[in-house]
């Protein structure tokens, strides 16, 4: 445990904001955290009528179109453009984010129900906590190591708790256990393509206001996605309306406003302090899928699910100073 000099004292990259904007930032964050756990019912409820890829490229479309009517004033009145240098952040978030994590979280839920979804993205905030305090440089506690530990133990408790319900509600154990262990596989590779995505988007943060890097975000996911255009037009045709119904809500709320309160957000806040508010999500997901779906994950997923909040909440530990100690903190 290492003490620095006060020149390096520093807890954070992103300046304190005024009471009244920190009071925005956090109701920007309520309304993610909300929107964001809709989304993982939403995605499982109409999976069965969308592909992953059809379903991400309506979602991103519907949310573009929604944005433009917001960031296209901004853009005329401001006159201002990313260039250069400036749109390769753009490109890797909109890439990974929008278009990346969208269809992997999409093809998860077709073998995984929603609260087990939300909970394995929840690796998410470790990684971004590790990768703000390396490349942001917010901060590296120990305590984040051992939370670190922690909660991957959780999310391994969450796959073995879901490959043994595969196994026992299908005759075919072992094609059930594969399946579902394809959806954790594709869980984990979302989560970590949305925490480099974080930390990737927080410097564009500093220039370009969160409508506007959310929009340009995803518009880089849709045009990705266009090779999906003939899936989606066709099970949009075959799709019962309250499917469609439910494409357009995830279109207009999870995605356009919650990624646009999100990027708000991270503006004010540091990206692993942020991120660690995302635990909310799953125990959120959790009650609505069992409100209007009937899920309920297994019993070693909601202990893997305390233990990732166990690991979280060590994480947000941090290591008093002891008495008379004059060499400024210790992280």
């Amino acid at each position: 445990m290492a003490s620095t000099t006060p020149a390096d004292t520093t807890e954070s990259v992103t300046p304190p904001a005024p009471a009244p904007v920190k009071a925005l930032g956090v109701a920007a964050m309520i309304v993610t955290v909300v929107l964001w756990a809709s989304a993982f019912v939403g995605i499982r409820a109409i999976g069965p009528h969308f592909s992953p890829g059809s379903l991400t490229l309506g979602r991103l479309a519907i949310a573009a179109v929604v944005l433009s009517l917001l960031v296209l004033p901004q853009l005329l009145k401001s006159r201002y453009m990313p260039r250069g240098r400036e749109w390769w952040p753009i490109l890797a978030y909109g890439v990974m984010w929008f278009g990346g994590y969208n269809v992997a979280l999409n093809a998860a839920e077709h073998v995984l129900d929603a609260g087990t979804s939300a909970l394995l993205i929840n690796v998410n905030p470790i990684l971004v906590a590790i990768m703000a305090g390396v490349v942001l440089k917010e901060g590296f506690p120990r305590w984040l190591l051992i939370g670190s530990m922690v909660a991957f133990a959780g999310v391994a408790l969450i796959a073995v708790g879901s490959s043994g319900q595969a196994a026992g509600q299908v005759p075919g154990a072992g094609e059930g256990t594969t399946a579902d262990m394809a959806g954790v596989a594709l869980c984990l590779l979302a989560a970590v393509l949305a925490a480099v995505s974080v930390i990737v988007q927080k410097p564009v943060l500093r220039k370009v206001p969160a409508a506007q890097a959310t929009w340009f975000g995803i518009l880089v996911g849709a045009l990705c996605c266009l090779p999906f255009t003939g899936q989606l037009v066709s099970e949009v045709q075959a799709a019962p309306a309250e499917a469609t119904a439910g494409l357009v809500y995830l279109g207009i709320f999870p995605t356009a406003i919650a990624f646009t309160t999100w990027a708000y957000a991270l503006s004010l806040v540091d990206a692993g302090k942020l991120a660690a508010t995302t635990y909310l999500v799953p125990g959120t997901t959790v009650l609505i899928s069992w409100l209007l779906l009937g899920e309920i994950p297994t019993t070693l997923g909601l202990a893997g699910g305390l233990i990732c909040l166990v690991g979280v909440g060590l994480t947000r530990r941090r290591i008093r100073p002891r008495p008379g100690y004059q060499g400024g903190f210790q992280r």
